[in-house]
């Protein structure tokens, strides 16, 4: 199976090369973390692609992960801040139209969500999402591996800077995790040529039969 071949192939690179990463493969790995699941399908974050080498070295400041700015792209998934209403019921509409659903076919869906997140104070809320976009993470790193692209996913970075720079809190944002895309310094990075050390699968795994 090639995608466990890509997996064993991919780690957490710690120094690019200088080459970029063709347009054509960072929209594939766009377009996979669209089509990923996310609770109640609602996708409460957004993507940001950073190229510019400015905005990426300001937002590597203070920062020990060089691949910040040192890549050849930058992914940052920013959670929303609250999930209202009247987010919903557009989402909601939109899934009515490309379903090809009567204008209020969907409307026991938007009910029962509306209800549910009224409940949340906007910290559950901005968790929630934080944890629907680790999902496009992960769909993320996978993608990278099967186009054979280099990738590195960080907490290590300041969500505050980020919130600043890129004006996220303007746009009921916040940054919740970050990931850089290019390809290794097979000569500088220490860990380009180590094993992959993981727990045997029979460890890691149970099946209850």
């Amino acid at each position: 199976m090639d995608l466990i071949k890509n997996l064993q192939w991919r780690y957490a690179v710690k120094k690019y090369s200088g080459e970029s990463v063709s347009e054509d493969k960072i929209d594939q790995i766009i377009e996979a973390i669209n089509l990923t699941a996310s609770s109640c399908g609602i996708q409460p974050y957004r993507l940001f692609v950073i190229t510019n080498p400015k905005v990426r070295q300001r937002l590597g400041e203070g920062s020990f992960n060089t691949q910040i700015h040192a890549s050849s792209h930058l992914l940052i998934f920013a959670g929303f801040n609250e999930i209202t209403a009247d987010y919903i019921t557009e989402y909601v509409e939109m899934m009515e139209q490309q379903r090809d659903l009567e204008k209020g076919g969907l409307k026991m869906l938007e009910d029962t969500l509306i209800g549910y997140f009224s409940t949340k104070t906007p910290e559950q809320n901005a968790i929630w999402s934080d944890k629907q976009a680790y999902i496009g993470l992960g769909t993320a790193l996978i993608a990278a591996a099967e186009l054979k692209v280099d990738s590195t996913p960080m907490e290590g970075f300041d969500p505050k800077l980020f919130d600043e720079v890129l004006g996220l809190s303007e746009k009921g944002l916040h940054a919740s995790v970050i990931m850089s895309l290019g390809y290794r310094d097979q000569a500088n990075d220490f860990l380009a040529s180590v094993p992959k050390a993981r727990l045997p699968v029979n460890e890691f795994s149970t099946k209850i039969n």
